[in-house]
């Protein structure tokens, strides 16, 4: 997509991702991966970050191979600290039907978009940290996971938050089950299979 098509329709960018989403969650997961790398190609490696981080978080849950898993993930997390305060009071204020919807389908302002954006990290370094587990690298899987802890603060008490606080607690039991933080032989199910798994939101 061209610059200036990104900027003049940032929301219709938001909404096909969120269609993909809602197709992934039918079940049709092998399109929605297809369709998210039409539109990974189109946003291009140094678009709109708020654009990259959303479609990364969910691309990399749609990913067969852990590796693959992976890199998505780090894209996401990638893109999210380029999105600075500054950067999402621009999105939200020249974007005002647009931009980020809280758990309960509100849109937020600028300051509590902001705030939205920091409570994404529990989960992006969460998911990395499940990342880690499943290919057998306890260390890697400990630093995000400590990440995810600190960070923990900026999660909202609600359904969102506190689902993402009693996954980092069950990822720790599980590390400090395993000493070493697993062989690679133990990998938490895809969100939305139910049991264990580091909930995805969009930011």
């Amino acid at each position: 997509m061209a610059k200036g098509q990104e900027q003049t329709a940032p929301d219709a960018v938001m909404t096909r991702i969120g269609q993909v989403v809602m197709l992934h969650h039918a079940g049709d997961r092998e399109e929605a991966r297809h369709r998210f790398l039409q539109l990974w190609a189109e946003i291009g490696e140094h678009g709109d970050p708020l654009h990259r981080c959303t479609l990364a978080h969910y691309m990399a849950d749609t990913q067969d191979d852990p590796a693959d898993e992976l890199a998505w993930d780090l894209r996401a997390l990638t893109a999210a600290e380029e999105l600075t305060d500054e950067r999402l009071a621009e999105h939200e204020e020249a974007h005002a039907d647009g931009g980020f919807v809280d758990g309960d389908g509100k849109k937020p302002g600028a300051r509590e978009g902001a705030l939205a954006v920091r409570a994404l990290y529990p989960s992006l370094h969460l998911n990395l940290a499940a990342d880690y587990v499943k290919l057998g690298r306890g260390g890697a899987a400990r630093t995000h996971l400590t990440r995810a802890r600190g960070a923990a603060g900026a999660l909202a008490d609600d359904p969102y938050g506190d689902g993402v606080r009693a996954a980092i607690s069950r990822l720790e039991l599980r590390l400090a089950e395993e000493g070493t933080g697993g062989d690679g032989s133990w990998g938490p199910p895809r969100t939305g299979e139910g049991g264990w798994g580091p909930p995805r939101q969009r930011p």
